[in-house]
């Protein structure tokens, strides 16, 4: 590659110049921002690496000299420690990345070998743009509708960069579709994807599956063991139901976006990482924020790039697209051969406002392509509860006087799981709490239930 290093510090433009061609690239210098915004226009480089702080020109104004070239040249900040802040949000701006001094050697290598498969990750994304225009599809992600074609276009703009990511909608929306898509599509995807659902995971072993632990770091601790950020290290971490960690755990994680480096349990020593975060919450982030359930500075230091996925009921026109792609999925599963749904039962589905989403309709085509004897889909054999069925009474819930609040609560929970064929995460929807309340109620259920 070619590479400009826009730097004022003569010895320190003279080192950096040296290293990168030493690696096999081609590499210029620039004295500043003026200097380097000539030089771009005739040496073309496919990277910049620009000091945030210089006379003329300052590395900011000069990424914002170059925006309408981003496409084409990767731009990355060389920062103070105390102006980390300042880089982040220049990555809001455009910026894929950015180094602090001094300058770590094995940092800024492994960074241009990331800019040189950011190139084959834009191709990709010229070919999405093209499946998408003939098909309705975005990789993995269906659907054509306008509220989903804006998600597309902050997907294309976040894939190719460094930036951290915050997913955030309603459950079963396709959160963690719409990571892997920005996996695949960036320039770490033939590296690891790995995703942990925060909410399903007990707080006291959280922290040992994201960071690891060292042999003896506890009892039973009997061999050293990765954390998530290891195993995903060089590709992407995907971090689901975020405003559930403790706040303990989100300033260790905080910590790790500042460092770029972790510490096992029971370990000594910080171990760096090269690692993109790409977070996701069903509530509202900025409530969250309010109601003091994720951090202030987490937040915007995970939400350089922030992206709202729509709810099913505001995307209907893409139901069809869905079972289309739904059913294909469950005949070929289950030797089936249906072939669309009935219109009655179609006129079901798009009446019926899903607040389970995309999860829920999913879950309701299998059922209903494993049930269904014929090769179309009639509304019989669809959920009753989808054609407006009343929801259960207070009669039916079985409330007498003399029953405790706890047994009452108890049995709203078992019906409300009846209800919806034990999915926890609609189940958790209908009774105003989060997955991880019910399942922890589920656990004391139990606990109790096995006390002699």
């Amino acid at each position: 590659m070619r590479v400009l290093i826009v730097e004022d510090d003569a010895s320190a433009r003279r080192g950096l110049t040296e290293l990168v061609r030493a690696w096999g690239h081609e590499a210029e210098g620039a004295a500043d921002g003026q200097e380097g915004l000539e030089k771009i226009t005739t040496y073309r480089p496919s990277a910049v690496l620009a000091d945030m702080v210089m006379p003329r020109m300052d590395g900011l104004e000069l990424l914002r000299q170059v925006k309408e070239q981003l496409a084409d040249l990767t731009f990355v900040l060389i920062t103070a420690q105390g102006s980390v802040d300042t880089a982040v949000s220049a990555m809001k701006e455009g910026a894929y990345d950015y180094l602090t001094k001094p300058v770590d050697p094995q940092r800024l290598r492994t960074l241009l070998s990331h800019v040189a498969e950011r190139k084959n990750a834009l191709r990709d994304v010229a070919s999405l743009r093209r499946q998408l225009l003939d098909h309705g599809r975005f990789g993995e992600m269906v659907g054509n509708a306008p509220a989903l074609r804006s998600v597309y276009r902050v997907i294309e703009q976040a894939a190719p960069t460094a930036a951290s990511v915050l997913v955030y909608g309603e459950s079963g929306t396709g959160k963690e579709l719409v990571a892997k898509t920005i996996h695949h599509l960036s320039g770490r995807n033939k590296h690891p994807f790995i995703a942990i659902n925060c909410a399903a995971i007990p707080e006291s072993l959280l922290e040992n599956e994201i960071f690891g632990h060292e042999r003896g770091a506890f009892t039973g601790a009997m061999d050293r063991r990765p954390g998530c950020f290891e195993l995903a290290h060089t590709g992407t971490l995907f971090l689901d139901e975020i405003a559930e960690v403790s706040p303990g755990i989100q300033a260790k994680l905080l910590r790790v976006l500042q460092e770029r480096t972790i510490r096992r349990l029971g370990g000594q020593k910080e171990q760096a990482v090269d690692v993109r975060l790409i977070a996701a919450t069903n509530v509202d982030p900025a409530k969250a924020v309010q109601q003091g359930k994720l951090r202030e500075d987490l937040y915007y230091r995970i939400n350089v790039i922030g992206i709202c996925v729509p709810p099913l009921r505001e995307r209907v026109e893409d139901i069809q697209l869905l079972l289309e792609t739904f059913i294909s999925e469950f005949n070929e599963r289950n030797d089936k051969a249906v072939k669309a749904l009935a219109p009655e039962a179609m006129r079901v589905l798009q009446r019926y406002p899903w607040p389970g989403n995309i999860r829920e309709l999913r879950n309701v085509i299998e059922r209903a392509v494993i049930l269904s004897p014929g090769e179309f889909v009639e509304a019989e054999f669809l959920p009753a509860d989808l054609s407006g069925a009343p929801p259960p009474s207070i009669h039916t819930v079985g409330l007498t006087p003399g029953m405790t609040v706890d047994e009452a609560e108890r049995r709203l929970i078992e019906l409300t799981l009846e209800h919806t064929r034990d999915n926890k995460t609609r189940a958790a929807e209908i009774l105003g709490v989060t997955v991880k309340t019910l399942h922890n109620k589920l656990k004391r259920f139990r606990r109790e239930a096995e006390k002699p």
